[in-house]
C-alpha cells in the first residue's frame, strides 16, 4: 500500500491523503473543504481504479474557480502515477 499526501491549490481543502494498493484507491481523507461533499467523494472513490478516478474527476470546477476538490484529487493521483 502507498500513501499519497497532497496539498491542494485553489480550493478550500487544505490536505488530501489517499491510499492506493494494486492500482485501486483504498482510502481517501480530505481535510477542510465542504465536509458533506468531500466525504461523499471520498467514499465513492474507495475501490475505484486510479486511472478511472483521474478520468472522472479531471476538469471539474467549483463555481467560478478553475479547479475543485475533485479536480485536485485527480491532480494528486496524476502526480502519483507519474512517479510510478
Amino acid at each position: 500500500m502507498e500513501k499519497i499526501t497532497y496539498t491542494p491549490n485553489g480550493v478550500c481543502s487544505r490536505r488530501m491523503e489517499i491510499e492506493v494498493e494494486d492500482g485501486k484507491i483504498t482510502a481517501v481523507k480530505i481535510v477542510g473543504g465542504c465536509a458533506g461533499n468531500t466525504q461523499g467523494v471520498s467514499r465513492l472513490l474507495v475501490g475505484m481504479d486510479v486511472d478511472e478516478a483521474i478520468e472522472r474527476l479531471s476538469g471539474i470546477r467549483c463555481g467560478f474557480k478553475p479547479t475543485s476538490c475533485p479536480d485536485q484529487l485527480a491532480k494528486a493521483l496524476g502526480e502519483y502515477k507519474a512517479k510510478q
